[in-house]
């Protein structure tokens, strides 16, 4: 039987020149103007599952057809064009999607090269637009896993609301295709990786980066709450960097756009808020507890509530078991913003502009980095 949730619908999509980065090189014109263009594919239709195939057979599969057309490697070097014809290269690309609404996108399209991650419903490869040469991440979701777990409905609504919101620290969706097999995501690059794995790398961030990436996801999120959507699951592995080093938020899969309280208990254990482990309503008041376990785990190391058991980590989170390690040494201000923000009553967490004129945030914070 077809599957109901992908049935033809006007879903306009948006390429803002300024948050652009093409091969390497950040786009700095004068067009501020963003320009608003049609869906890169109107309607993404029901399907039928063909073929039996697993997760490894799929993306070999990508890179078989792929090398059969003969496709260069993305990772050799190259010359970088100079800007004018990078710029030229994006005008005529989005011309082309402003022109023709109706343009289906294929694998044909791109150029695949090498794998950037995998995850529980697919892979994620570096791609090239074969005519502009623009560089995007193309994440690669396999049907049948998303109909084995029925997440038919909160990948759709991860997509939607991933799709409208155009801001500096937000990973943009450009644009989506399907087979029969794999849905296409047409995501922008952010070449820096996880921040996840640098905070593994270093162990913890000094307060000038802690502060930065803070002040990043605060006017983010602010954008977010603003178009009414809660993020829910906001972590480090969740979050990218470009190669400027600016902090990209990356995954909308918990993600909902509602006015009105959330009964799901949904995001990652370490950061829960108390309203969500106790089963609780709970509102855009989870991400600015998040913020807090951030903050704290940028500085520390890990999650402030992070114990053996799950059951430990939940009786944490009820009591706010919050405690500040001796060793490394963390200023008296940075202390104070997480306190006023693991706060378990919701209604008296520091909000969201007041993160920004906390006395820790204005001393540290880099502005050309955030």
């Amino acid at each position: 039987m077809e599957s109901e949730w992908f049935k033809p619908k006007h879903w306009l999509r948006c390429l803002d020149l300024e948050s652009l980065d093409l091969m390497g090189f950040p786009l700095v014109i004068g067009l501020r103007k963003s320009l608003e263009v049609s869906t890169l594919l109107t309607s993404l239709c029901s399907w039928k599952s063909e073929l039996d195939l697993n997760e490894g057979e799929e993306a070999g599969k990508i890179q078989r057809e792929t090398l059969a057309v003969g496709a260069p490697s993305i990772s050799s070097p190259e010359r970088r064009p100079i800007l004018s014809l990078l710029v030229a290269n994006q005008v005529k690309m989005i011309s082309q999607s402003e022109g023709n609404s109706k343009r289906k996108w294929s694998i044909q399209d791109f150029e695949i090269g090498k794998p950037l991650g995998k995850g529980k419903f697919g892979r994620v490869y570096l791609a090239r637009e074969v005519k502009s040469k623009y560089m995007v991440a193309l994440k690669i979701i396999f049907k049948e896993q998303v109909e084995k777990y029925r997440i038919q409905h909160q990948l759709r609504r991860e997509m939607e609301i991933q799709a409208s919101l155009r801001h500096p620290n937000i990973l943009r969706l450009h644009g989506w295709f399907h087979d029969s097999q794999r849905i296409f995501l047409i995501l922008e690059y952010a070449n820096g990786g996880e921040l996840y794995n640098q905070l593994r790398k270093h162990g913890h961030f000094t307060e000038e980066q802690a502060a930065t990436y803070i002040a990043s996801l605060t006017t983010a999120l602010a954008y977010c709450h603003q178009k009414h959507v809660i993020h829910r699951d906001i972590k480090p592995e969740n979050l990218l960097l470009d190669h400027e080093g600016r902090l990209k938020i990356a995954d909308f899969g918990w993600s909902v756009q509602s006015r009105s309280k959330r009964h799901t208990m949904c995001g990652t254990l370490d950061y829960l808020a108390p309203e969500m482990v106790e089963n609780k309503a709970h509102d855009y008041a989870v991400d600015n507890w998040t913020l807090g376990i951030l903050c704290y785990e940028f500085l520390y190391g890990a999650p402030p509530f992070e114990s053996e058991s799950q059951s430990d980590t939940f009786k944490r989170i009820m009591k706010v078991d919050l405690s500040f390690p001796s060793t490394p040494n963390v200023s008296t201000d940075a202390k104070n913003l997480i306190s006023r923000l693991l706060v378990k009553d919701s209604s008296k967490r520091l909000s969201l502009e007041k993160i920004m004129e906390h006395p820790w945030i204005v001393k540290n914070a880099n502005p050309s980095k955030k």
